[in-house]
C-alpha cells in the first residue's frame, strides 16, 4: 500500500504557472512509477503525465507536451508538476497515481494504477 496526497491546486489566470505535489507515504516511494491524471467536470479521467521510479523517463500527452513537466524526489517522497502556460482547458480536478507492477514502464492507462490521491482542482480562468 501506498497513500498519495495531492496539494498545490487553486485558481490561476490563463498564462500562468501552477506546481502541483504528490506526497507519498507507505511503501517506498521509489519502487513506484509515478503518473498525474485530471477530469474535467462531465469528461472521463485523462492522463496528463508519467514517470519511471528512477526520474530517468518521462511521457507527456500531447495536449500538455512543452507547457507541464513531471518530476520526482525520491528522497523526499514527493512527485511534482509544473504547469506553465495554462489555459482554460487546463481546468481539472489533478489526480496523482502509482504503480509498481512495472516501475520502469510508462504507462498512460489509468486502469493500470491501483492507487490513487484524493485529487486537487485546478482552476484556470480567461
Amino acid at each position: 500500500q501506498v497513500q498519495l496526497v495531492e496539494s498545490g491546486g487553486g485558481l490561476v489566470q490563463a498564462g500562468g504557472s501552477q506546481r502541483l505535489s504528490c506526497a507519498a507515504s507507505g511503501r517506498p516511494f521509489s519502487a513506484f512509477a509515478m503518473a498525474w491524471f485530471r477530469q474535467a467536470p462531465g469528461q472521463e479521467r485523462e492522463f496528463v503525465a508519467v514517470i519511471t521510479w528512477s526520474g530517468g523517463s518521462t511521457k507527456y500527452a500531447d495536449y500538455v507536451k512543452g507547457r507541464f513537466t513531471i518530476s520526482r524526489d525520491n528522497a523526499k517522497n514527493t512527485l511534482y508538476l509544473q504547469m506553465n502556460s495554462l489555459k482554460p482547458v487546463d481546468t481539472a480536478v489533478y489526480y496523482c497515481a502509482a504503480q509498481n507492477t512495472y516501475p520502469a514502464i510508462l504507462m498512460a492507462d489509468p486502469r493500470k494504477y491501483p492507487y490513487w490521491g484524493q485529487g486537487t482542482q485546478v482552476t484556470v480562468s480567461s
